[in-house]
């Protein structure tokens, strides 16, 4: 069809505005390739010993958090008291805890964890990584095998979705932390097993676990005990350019996720406790926020939540923030109530 007869059709203030579209389309398009080359050359530069010809997420996605590569540095050899000797942690304190099916408990102050991001341990013969990212809220802990290959993880420095991007010290593949898959490199397409754990208050884990084990201060200079997101999760998520969660949901509310269900946090603490697709979810209160005041222990109140199967057993989740779970799990379900 001639130009003249497409804008008698369209309209010419239609048409002007249509063929000043198509004739962008090719700078556009040209602009991305550049954008997406120069990027992947970056971190080809930075990253020498990663395989980016295996891709699984389009690296433009892909941003710096601040820090560099190990700027954020994960502990691979971590000592523990018992619980009965630790005495710096206040009872509303965050901890992931982590129960073995042989040995004592442990637990892994959030105190630690905000500045270290990944714990690499060993528990009961099983290489684990204990990781937390402080801008999704995604605290899941990890089986660190692969086909039997133990691996060790460090702090990459960069982030897709606001969330901590992992990498192997073994492949330097990278990973995606909060689904626990290989998104670059030698990895691409693997997946570590999540395994059962869940962040609950200090006073919990030690009414729980008296003869428990809880990870000893790392020698490091960090201000453990305090803050650095102060007011994060009441404001807006940081470094997220994505699409804001359905239903109206804020971006910074946390939610409980099960594979691709989603829980908003507020209705179970409105409930207290949710029985429905064959789980049982629970909330007491007793746990402060992390993200919220500078002082750990003094946070507002979100509670400890537990998730079980009908047979009792601990069931593997997270309490991510809504807008990672979206991100993330864009076709998941949301557990609304109604």
């Amino acid at each position: 069809m001639p130009l003249s007869s497409i804008c008698r059709y369209l309209g010419d203030l239609t048409c002007r505005a249509s063929l000043r579209a198509v004739s962008l389309l090719p700078v556009v398009m040209l602009l991305t390739v550049s954008v997406a080359m120069a990027q992947s050359e970056r971190f080809e530069r930075a990253w020498p010993d990663t395989d980016f010809s295996r891709l699984a997420v389009d690296l433009t996605e892909v941003i710096s958090g601040g820090p560099p590569r190990d700027g954020i540095p994960a502990i691979l050899e971590p000592d523990f008291l018992r619980a009965a000797e630790e005495t710096r942690l206040d009872d509303r304190e965050p901890v992931m805890t982590y129960v073995p099916e042989r040995g004592p408990a442990r637990a892994y102050p959030i105190r630690y964890l905000m500045w270290h991001e990944i714990v690499n341990d060993v528990v009961d013969g099983r290489p684990v990584a204990v990781t937390f990212c402080p801008l999704c809220n995604t605290g899941m802990v990890f089986d660190a095998r692969v086909d039997g290959r133990a691996l060790t993880f460090g702090v990459s420095g960069l982030l897709r979705h606001s969330d901590m991007i992992m990498y192997d010290h073994q492949t330097e593949s990278w990973w995606q932390q909060a689904l626990g898959e290989g998104i670059a490199g030698e990895m691409t397409g693997r997946e570590v097993t999540q395994l059962p754990a869940w962040m609950e208050s200090w006073s919990a884990f030690r009414a729980a676990h008296p003869d428990g084990l809880v990870l000893d201060e790392p020698d490091w200079r960090r201000a453990y005990g305090t803050n650095p997101y102060r007011n994060y999760d009441t404001s807006r998520p940081f470094l997220y350019s994505g699409e804001d969660p359905p239903h109206g949901i804020p971006p910074l509310e946390r939610v409980v996720r099960v594979d691709d269900r989603a829980w908003p946090l507020t209705r179970l603490r409105r409930e207290g406790r949710i029985t429905e697709a064959g789980l049982t979810l629970s909330w007491s209160e007793g746990q402060a926020s992390a993200l919220d005041t500078s002082d750990l222990g003094e946070g507002r109140e979100v509670g400890n939540v537990r998730v079980r199967d009908a047979e009792g057993r601990d069931v593997t989740h997270d309490i991510p923030f809504a807008f990672a779970f979206h991100a993330f799990h864009p076709e998941g379900r949301w557990m609304l109530g109604n």
